[in-house]
């Protein structure tokens, strides 16, 4: 399972209100984080959250089973270990 965690406050609490409208994705509270989990990829779009760049650039606070394939000003993508992109 792939993770994404994020701060549980306002400015990032987007980042897992749009990640969860996909199927596979769940978001769940983890003491003071959002944890973002998907049995593949995790893949957010930078517009649809509404984050500027410098929240946007601070958002992850952690990522495990996975690592970070993109993360640029339209996108960050959570690829699961092993996978190719």
């Amino acid at each position: 399972m792939t993770r994404l965690f994020v701060l549980d406050i306002d400015d990032f609490r987007p980042l897992a209100e749009i990640a969860v409208k996909e199927p596979e994705v769940t978001v769940r509270r983890r003491g003071p984080y959002l944890e973002i989990a998907a049995a593949g990829s995790i893949r957010i779009e930078r517009n649809a959250t509404g984050c500027r760049n410098a929240l946007w650039y601070s958002a992850v606070a952690a990522v495990e089973d996975g690592r970070i394939s993109q993360w640029d000003k339209s996108e960050l993508v959570v690829e699961p270990i092993g996978a190719e992109g």
